[in-house]
């Protein structure tokens, strides 16, 4: 048999991985390096050199695109149609699985998937259906709690409360929301690979069908597999089985939704006498840009460890660029992108990389000054995105009591137990009456809303006015601080569990900051406030191209794992940044971050620029920050500095309305105290003042104890020692 058309694109580690005896095998397949190749050649290798029946190999990948890819790959290189493969997600297979055998799983026939979405709003009905005040019980925490448990193969019934009130009205929440779902027949996407898992697990027959049907199974982006995915495939494999998995533990970042980097290791222990195969030829990036990708992540000692390579050119050195501050940054981002659009490059080619979707802010206003389209992949524009713009209702309330739209954004937002039939009875009286729903409130408190509907209403509408009169006279950063906090929204976004939350708040006190740094045109006839607003507006109303445009990418790290650009650029490579602030005293979590680095870093196939600022004004506060460890962590030979690095002195922007002089002492100063300066605290020990804000009584210092992490404090409180 002729081989060729398999074999001969391959090199020769590629060529070992496809034609590997059947045992099991891990492939750490370095980024850039042809792992999909691999994949659908081996697949291609079984059927067609093996003589292995299609049906008999199971293929499994983490997004229905990369399962179309690899399935058209595989019908490419077999020349014929590939319809009895099972390749699919982890998801959709195990969908599979359950519509085929619904009896064992006791489900209808005609069992219903629900979304993210049905899914917290059967929780919310459920949690009002028993009387839980959802200001306490927050719905996103209970659904992140649920499907948590899921994702470690936890039913209600495995879990123990410990003696915690709080764990025994989540383990009780989780009962009553699966008992729900059992009677309507729903199906949540955590389900779908618990129950699979169980249908497999309990029904001892169907195991062996499987078992004896899939004997070779091939598995992609291997380090990103939570518990229940790894278990399930160990199920299917069973002890004749023979696993194909291929992954890089180098660019495993998902730890913070379950993904387990372990699991590379613990694959080699469950299957005794699996093959290794390192996959190190890269035909993506420049020797310059994988060199130092590899001294970065030589950091970390949770590794297999691999040497990025290529037969490609030396390539340019990495440029860094130690701006002022972020609006430097920006600008020198924009530049380098409009000369390399003016060069003839397409603006697709290039992409922006930030840690923290925040940053995007001053991105977004400097491509738009400079008219160069751009889009957010994977999200919205910062003042698209719905906490900025629940913000900005409670804003245009306090100066426009009569903005309908505003109103009904947040008259219950956060939960105020201000219900739909509520709002439908203010809604008549608009409607009959021809007046706003500010005024529609106001005339139905007394005649027409039960006792508790109106004391609901009462207190949102004395909200509004408290923040009108406190916020009177304020500059507009402090005012936009005041109404966010005031509002609630920090603290209901706190209560949400995980990344998300925390990237809610950070785009809130960004807000703040862009406050501060809006600077209104004196020629236009209205309040500041005002000014601002429509502002925001405009910003969220254009600017962004469409997808077929040609226009430069900004996206999270996150967001570009998978994707490869001729020019990129990583912004704001400061500690507490990048890495973030949360994952310096972590381990675990700080090698989390070198990885995203270096999925980063490795995005990049020609030209790749690091970017950080001495000073950055982020979350609505100033700091000073040290350009990012990953930087040290890069050979000097392989940089060069785009400008030598330049000490500069707070403020750089004073406030428009300030009454000093820009010769004026800085914050630190004023209270007391410098930037740098180590303090001693009774109860924290050590630590050094990394950042400021405030004045007088109410002055705050941000301080980096040795023990204690990092906490914010307030002067005429903490009684620090100055050292």
């Amino acid at each position: 048999m002729d081989v060729t058309p398999i074999l001969e694109s391959l090199n020769e580690a590629q060529r070992q991985a496809v034609t590997a005896p059947a045992e099991p095998l891990l492939v750490i397949a370095g980024a850039g390096s042809g792992k999909t190749r691999v994949l659908t050649h081996r697949a291609a290798w079984l059927i067609d050199v093996q003589g292995l029946a299609p049906e008999s190999l199971l293929a499994v990948t983490f997004t229905n695109k990369a399962a179309a890819e690899m399935r058209g790959r595989i019908e490419s290189l077999l020349g014929t149609p590939a319809s009895h493969l099972w390749i699919g997600t982890f998801h959709g297979l195990a969908h599979r699985l359950l519509r085929r055998h619904w009896r064992e799983t006791g489900l209808p026939q005609n069992f219903q998937i629900i979304d993210s979405d049905d899914q917290l709003r059967l929780i919310k009905r459920l949690m009002k259906g028993i009387g839980l005040d959802d200001s306490q019980w927050i719905p996103r925490e209970v659904q992140y709690f649920i499907n948590a448990q899921k994702d470690e193969g936890l039913r209600a019934k495995h879990l123990d409360d410990d003696g915690d009130n709080n764990r025994r009205q989540m383990i009780t929440l989780y009962q009553s929301y699966q008992e729900l779902c059992d009677r309507g027949g729903l199906v949540d996407f955590a389900e779908l690979l618990l129950r699979a898992h169980e249908l497999l697990r309990d029904n001892a027959n169907i195991l062996a069908h499987y078992q004896r049907r899939f004997q070779h199974l091939l598995v992609d982006e291997f380090q990103d597999t939570n518990a229940i995915q790894y278990a399930w495939l160990r199920l299917l494999a069973g002890t004749e089985g023979v696993p194909f998995v291929v992954g890089d533990d180098d660019q495993s970042i998902y730890r913070w939704r379950g993904a387990r980097v372990e699991h590379i290791f613990q694959f080699q222990k469950d299957f005794p006498g699996t093959s290794v195969i390192k996959l190190e030829q890269n035909y993506r990036s420049t020797a310059t840009i994988l060199k130092a990708a590899n001294a970065l992540i030589e950091n970390n000692s949770s590794r297999m460890g691999k040497n990025l390579w290529t037969d490609d050119e030396e390539g340019e050195p990495i440029r860094v660029y130690s701006a002022y501050n972020e609006r430097d940054e920006a600008d020198f981002i924009v530049g380098r992108l409009r000369d390399w659009s003016e060069q003839g490059n397409p603006r697709a080619d290039a992409a922006v990389l930030y840690r923290s979707n925040a940053q995007s802010r001053v991105l977004e206003e400097a491509l738009m000054n400079a008219g160069l389209p751009y889009r957010v992949y994977g999200g919205l524009r910062f003042f698209e995105r719905a906490e900025v713009k629940d913000a900005l209702a409670y804003l245009r309330l306090t100066s426009h009591r009569d903005d309908d739209s505003s109103f009904e954004r947040v008259v219950n937002k956060p939960t105020r137990g201000i219900g739909a039939r509520t709002l439908e009875i203010m809604r008549t009286h608009a409607r009959a009456n021809a007046c706003s729903m500010w005024q529609a409130a106001s005339a139905v408190i007394n005649d027409g809303l039960s006792g508790r509907a109106a004391t609901a209403v009462v207190a949102f509408m004395s909200l509004i006015e408290r923040m009108t009169r406190e916020t009177d006279g304020m500059e507009l950063h402090d005012r936009v601080d005041h109404v966010v906090q005031l509002s609630g929204l920090i603290d209901h976004f706190r209560k949400e569990k995980g990344e998300r939350g925390e990237t809610r708040i950070e785009n809130l006190e960004e807000l703040v900051s862009a406050a501060r740094g809006y600077a209104r045109d004196p020629a236009e006839e209205m309040s500041e406030l005002d000014a601002f607003l429509a502002h925001a507006a405009l910003e969220a109303g254009e600017g962004q191209a469409d997808a077929w445009e040609d226009c430069v990418q900004l996206m999270t790290m996150h967001s570009a794992k998978g994707l490869e650009y001729p020019l990129v650029f990583l912004s704001g490579l400061e500690d507490g940044l990048f890495p973030h602030q949360r994952s310096v005293a972590d381990p675990h979590g700080l090698e989390e971050e070198r990885r995203l680095c270096y999925v980063g870093i490795t995005r990049a196939k020609r030209t790749l620029y690091i970017t950080h600022a001495e000073q950055r004004r982020l979350h609505g506060m100033d700091s000073f920050a040290q350009p990012s460890r990953f930087l040290a962590e890069i050979p000097t030979e392989l940089v060069e500095e785009v400008r030598p690095r330049v000490q500069v002195s707070r403020p750089v922007r004073p406030s428009s309305r300030s009454s000093r002089g820009s010769g004026s002492m800085s914050p630190a100063a004023e209270i007391g105290v410098r930037l740098g300066q180590r303090v001693r605290h009774g109860k924290f020990g050590d630590g050094v003042i990394l950042n400021c804000e405030g004045q007088g009584a109410h002055a705050r210092v941000e301080v980096n104890f040795e023990t204690a992490g990092t906490k914010w404090l307030v002067l005429g409180y903490a009684n620090l020692d100055l050292m």
